[in-house]
């Protein structure tokens, strides 16, 4: 395997045009503002939050007082990586939470998750991407996407699968079920210093074990967070 094969993309391509905003966000806007043939060189201008699209959350999002972006430590975005498939479940259950019974589940087969773990639900949200079905509103505008439950993720931390540097990521828009509003499972993940990945892409070419987390972006001073390149590096 080449050393190409070896990184693969998890992020989603930023464009208006497909992108899903979360309710409220700020707009995302694109366009040309310099061209070769009028100014000498290329170059694009956008406006964005700094949670569109494919991206990670600073303890501060939630947290008063957390860590904000560039606050975060380098190793704070790198870290080893676990997938749950809970896809057959979520594709059911637009609600499904992920709970400590698929968590226990995945470890008889799979092993103990490894502390400071990146832990990677699988929906299939991610093949939704560009239409109205990613955020799945009702006739109320109340989101449906599937996400983690607050006792699942309470046993990550408690048991340190969740270490001091931990995350969770998923391929919706954030580790809450869509139809909690008040954002419970974020409030918990952030008031313990970890961090998440969020609007994920690809993950069918993430493996089960063995791979490492690594997310870029835009480190905003205060930041709450940042669109992000985020990859997988295998073996």
């Amino acid at each position: 395997m080449s050393e190409t094969q070896n990184i693969v993309s998890l992020s989603h391509v930023n464009d208006p045009a497909t992108t899903p905003i979360f309710p409220g966000d700020p707009e995302f806007t694109l366009y040309t503002a310099a061209t070769i043939k009028a100014d000498g060189y290329y170059l694009q201008y956008l406006k964005q939050g700094e949670h569109t699209g494919t991206h990670w959350g600073a303890p501060a999002h939630f947290e008063i007082g957390g860590l904000t972006a560039d606050q975060l430590d380098p190793a704070d975005l790198y870290l080893p990586a676990v997938k749950i498939d809970v896809r057959a479940r979520a594709g059911n259950e637009a609600d499904y939470v992920l709970t400590v019974a698929d968590l226990e589940e995945w470890e008889s087969e799979h092993g103990r998750i490894p502390n400071g773990a990146a832990v990677i639900a699988w929906t299939g949200w991610e093949s939704r991407w560009g239409t109205d079905s990613y955020a799945n509103n009702d006739d109320s505008g109340v989101c449906h996407q599937p996400g983690f439950s607050i006792e699942a993720v309470q046993w990550l931390l408690t048991s340190g699968r969740l270490g001091r540097q931990g995350a969770l990521g998923i391929d919706t828009f954030g580790p809450d079920p869509g139809n909690d509003s008040s954002y419970a499972v974020s409030k918990l993940l952030y008031g313990e210093r970890r961090i998440s990945l969020e609007n994920l892409a690809n993950l069918s070419a993430l493996p089960t074990t063995g791979a490492h987390i690594l997310a870029g972006g835009t480190v905003n001073r205060g930041g709450s967070g940042s669109p992000a390149s985020i990859y997988a590096l295998l073996g």
